[in-house]
């Protein structure tokens, strides 16, 4: 796993210097990177356009941005961080006293040499940000200040990627697209999610798996009303974000709570043995709450390392190319597999031989099992997956009263099915 961890932070690298926003060019750059790891079909929904609730604003471009001293010497330069800049700034050029720019300015004075990350989206509004270092050290004075941005009618752009399955029934995996130079929030989760379906696409999935790339809220607000009526068929979900830090493993279930999702993150998670949290699900965070919504109820849960502003890093030019890391890029990426290699093998089962235990012997079941380091775990499998094909229980739920590994259950399933004494 170490390659595709570099492989993954490397992608990372080349989308880190972009400037991001819910709309824009910036957006639209780091879907064309994307799209060389992987082929995505690209939307653009105009201006204007309802959708639910919401309406799709005007779209925002930047090209320079910085404040100047009275020298010309650039102090806040959006060419050195695009997070210097408040995100959807109005255009601005004008000359004004220190005192009446502070008005503008926004630092993080308890971190004073971190420059935050702060947007107003919907509220006409300019702006910039910087360490609170830097502006300790401005003079009193004249400074230049100039914003060279554009609000204008255009498009939100949004992409997907899906790798057919054996069926209709889908699985999402969503990640935001609308934050500029943080590494971990999200662009490790854009970069998991892009390995994710390079990997499911060298395989056959029962599932069909769609991958959404959206600006943050607005963005799947907008997936969910150009696909109202087909999210019927949108079965499973997970939403990535922070996944490329040193934190332990956080799962935080859908709104449901049970959902099978749910169920096979806390199976996998704590069959793995690795470090994790499960968390209960909150009407806050990542786009899990717009799929969760009442109104559509999906079985969506989210997957982070250290979650939502849980780091002090979080939203701040602190999370950086430094912050994330190959290796856990590459755990974060493997518990997904293994998330959808169960997810996709849990099926229910109807024992053909319900009348007593059928004779395993005679179809050859248990010659099969000679020579396994396992066997009596196999032929324990055999067991159980029997006395539960009762169409009522899953594998999962077989492996899981069983105390058997997934695995193993999913095997003897494989085998009784070849057999002829269980079908779906």
């Amino acid at each position: 796993m170490t390659d595709v961890g570099e492989e993954m932070y490397g992608l990372v690298e080349r989308l880190y210097p972009l400037c991001r926003s819910i709309t824009g060019d910036g957006v639209r750059a780091t879907l064309d990177i994307v799209g060389e790891y992987l082929p995505l079909q690209v939307h653009e929904v105009p201006t204007g356009t309802q959708v639910l609730d919401w309406t799709v604003p005007q779209e925002w471009n930047i090209r320079d941005a910085y404040i100047a001293d009275s020298t010309g010497r650039r102090v806040v330069d959006f060419a050195a961080s695009s997070l210097h800049v408040l995100g959807y700034s109005v255009p601005v050029a004008r000359t004004m006293p220190l005192s009446e720019l502070r008005a503008h300015l926004h630092t993080l004075p308890d971190q004073p040499n971190w420059v935050p990350y702060r947007t107003s989206y919907y509220k006409p509004e300019w702006g910039f940000c910087l360490a609170q270092e830097t502006l300790d050290a401005l003079p009193d004075g004249e400074y230049e200040v100039r914003i060279d941005s554009t609000l204008a009618d255009g498009h939100l752009t949004y992409a997907e990627h899906v790798v057919p399955g054996q069926v209709a029934d889908e699985v999402i995996v969503s990640c935001h697209t609308c934050h500029p130079s943080l590494a971990n929030d999200n662009l490790a989760g854009i970069a998991v999610a892009t390995f994710l379906a390079r990997a499911l696409a060298e395989q056959t999935p029962y599932y069909t798996y769609r991958f959404i790339y959206a600006p943050g809220t607005i963005g799947a607000i907008t997936w969910l009303a150009h696909n109202a009526e087909r999210v019927d068929r949108v079965k499973h979900g997970l939403v990535l974000a922070c996944a490329g830090d040193s934190g332990q493993l956080t799962y935080k279930q859908s709104r449901r709570g049970d959902a099978e999702i749910d169920r096979v993150l806390r199976h996998v998670l704590a069959a793995s043995e690795r470090p994790h949290q499960v968390n209960e699900f909150t009407p806050y965070g990542y786009d899990e709450r717009q799929y969760c919504s009442p109104g559509f109820n999906l079985g969506v849960g989210s997957l982070t390392r250290t979650p939502y502003a849980g780091y002090p890093e979080y939203h701040t030019s602190a999370d950086n190319l430094d912050y994330v890391s190959p290796t856990a890029m590459a755990d974060t990426l493997a518990v997904c597999r293994e998330a959808f290699a169960v997810l996709d093998r849990n099926r229910r089962y109807l024992n053909l031989s319900p009348y007593g235990e059928p004779q395993l012997g005679r179809r050859g079941l248990y010659d099969a099992l000679g020579g396994r380091s396992d066997t009596k775990q196999a032929q324990m499998a055999m067991l159980w997956v029997l006395n539960l094909s009762d169409g009522e229980h899953s594998l999962l739920d077989v492996a899981e009263r069983s105390g058997l590994p997934f695995d193993t259950v999913a095997g003897a399933a494989g085998a009784l099915h070849e057999a002829g004494l269980i079908k779906t």
